[in-house]
């Protein structure tokens, strides 16, 4: 079996209407419109400053966006002890027969606490967060060096996340994708990558599984 990388926000941790509202704290400081959460699902992209930047109809500076973004994740601190886990998080990670890891751009000592808190760390070989300051850009260096650290090739990988940035990044670095359809971004949007779409986290590892068995249909 090989190994799979689960991505937290928007997969593991049912959090969009969170993220949703942090995002609209944001906006509204830089004196924008808020967006539903129907609109996020559909809109969103990363770097996340050009998505800011697309709703305002204007240019966001970095050190505008990194007084912000700190604001963000202050807002998704706060909001994380009455958020929980997708509805079959736990039963989908013990299903899954081969090694598995977390990635996760949301700062990485707040990920390992809420991994620990949550009694996720048993089975994750690896767990890793965001190391910087400020986020928001693509995710495939990350994923690069997430998969070096465990010395894990590319070609043996699957990613369970639920963007467009998750497959983009994926497929950059040659590893296998499924895409879940309960977190930030909508079907219709993910369905557009080509990647293979789950409804349940559960349904993402068995087509995980799938797609290690059949390697050749992995691209």
């Amino acid at each position: 079996m090989a190994h799979l990388v689960w991505d937290w926000n928007g997969t593991l941790l049912n959090d969009t209407a969170l993220v949703v509202a942090a995002a609209n704290a944001m906006l509204v400081r830089l004196g924008g419109r808020q967006v539903s959460v129907e609109e996020y699902r559909s809109g969103f992209f990363r770097p996340v400053p050009d998505y800011y930047a697309h709703v305002l109809g204007r240019p966001v500076p970095p050190d505008e966006f990194a007084r912000l973004d700190a604001t963000f994740h202050d807002i998704c601190r706060a909001g994380l002890a009455g958020t929980g886990l997708a509805p079959d998080a736990c039963g989908a990670m013990a299903a899954w027969g081969g090694t598995q890891s977390l990635l996760s751009m949301f700062f990485h000592d707040d990920l390992m606490a809420q991994v620990r808190l949550r009694g996720l760390q048993p089975p994750l070989g690896r767990v890793d967060g965001l190391r910087q300051h400020v986020g928001g850009g693509s995710k495939t260096p990350y994923l690069v060096a997430h998969l070096a650290a465990q010395g894990v090739p590319a070609g043996e990988a699957v990613l369970v996340g639920d963007t467009v940035d998750d497959a983009a990044a994926a497929r950059a670095v040659g590893a296998a994708i499924v895409l879940y359809t309960g977190g930030i971004t909508d079907a219709e949007r993910l369905a557009a990558t080509g990647a293979p779409l789950a409804n349940s986290l559960r349904e993402a590892v068995a087509i995980a599984a799938d797609l290690v068995a059949a390697p050749a249909a992995r691209r």
